[in-house]
């Protein structure tokens, strides 16, 4: 699979997946039957969850540049779960304002920034300190 579809891809499953776990939660009024802060807290477990398995995923083929890959993946998979989000705002399916979506739900995308950036900045020290122990280890 090329990268730039696994990136879209599993951007994709950042969304659906914990789209698809609220729906115990959710009436179909959009009414919580659980208490909301629950709720959030459980979407935001799942969707760490959820994130940090899929990035995981992806960087098992990452070779090089993995900052560059780490910011281009939080990019783009919290602009695919804005945008969802925001169809749905304009939809009518979420009833809120966008300045309420953003306050209650989309600046909680940043995590994924966050998490693919830090999963890509201990994978590039991890590799300089294997790369620094190898030329020791041969200069010797």
């Amino acid at each position: 699979m090329k990268k730039s579809t696994k990136i879209i891809l599993y951007g994709f499953l950042t969304w659906l997946i914990p789209f698809i776990a609220s729906f115990p939660f959710v009436d179909s009024k959009g009414n919580y039957r659980i208490d909301e802060t629950f709720f959030k807290t459980i979407m935001i477990v799942v969707g760490a969850l959820v994130g940090t398995f899929l990035l995981v995923l992806y960087f098992k083929k990452v070779e090089k540049n993995y900052l560059w890959e780490g910011i281009k993946v939080g990019v783009v998979w919290i602009l695919i779960n804005w945008i969802i989000d925001l169809m749905l705002v304009f939809g009518g399916l979420f009833k809120m304002s966008i300045v309420k979506y953003f306050t209650d739900i989309g600046l909680r995308y940043l995590i994924i920034l966050i998490f693919s950036v830090g999963l890509a900045i201990a994978l590039k020290s991890k590799v300089k300190k294997e790369t620094e122990k190898t030329i020791n280890n041969t200069s010797i």
